[in-house]
């Protein structure tokens, strides 16, 4: 003999309910929403120090040490976290004209800086053992603020 099961019609729903609730909580808490990236430094910028070595036809050296990427952007206000790899050159302390920061960039260390901008213009990341020409420079990097 076959016997049937009634179901009240409510259950059903509240059940239904209830899977979705569940699942939707589960699929949620487990991805990553990339939000605790954000919460501390809306942007992240990489830049390592780089040279360029050549002979003149005469036989002499000539080399020139720089930023890479030479230029960056960031907006006016916003959280700002700047780390800076040195990859050629023992190291390069520098300061960003403008400002009270100053710092070093070992050979094989990366360099951490938060900033913040909070004025429109170009500032000037020097690099104090390449200021120019004579010193194998110019190692100077532009930080665009907007």
């Amino acid at each position: 003999m076959l016997k049937a099961i009634s179901v009240n019609k409510k259950w059903v729903i509240f059940a239904g309910i209830f899977i979705v609730l569940i699942l939707a909580w589960f699929i949620f808490s487990f991805t990553d929403s990339g939000e605790s990236a954000h919460n501390e430094h809306s942007y992240v910028i990489h830049m390592v120090t780089g040279e360029f070595k050549t002979e003149t036809e005469d036989g002499e050296e000539i080399e020139a040490y720089r930023w890479d990427p030479g230029t960056i952007f960031v907006p006016e206000g916003e959280q700002v976290q700047l780390r800076i790899y040195g990859v050629n050159g023992d190291e390069h302390p520098f300061m960003i004209e403008g400002t009270d920061i100053k710092g070093t960039v070992k050979k094989g260390e990366e360099t951490v800086l938060n900033l913040r901008f909070n004025k429109e213009g170009v500032y000037r990341l020097i690099c104090l053992t390449h200021p120019d020409i004579q010193s194998n420079g110019p190692m100077i990097g532009y930080i665009v603020v907007d």
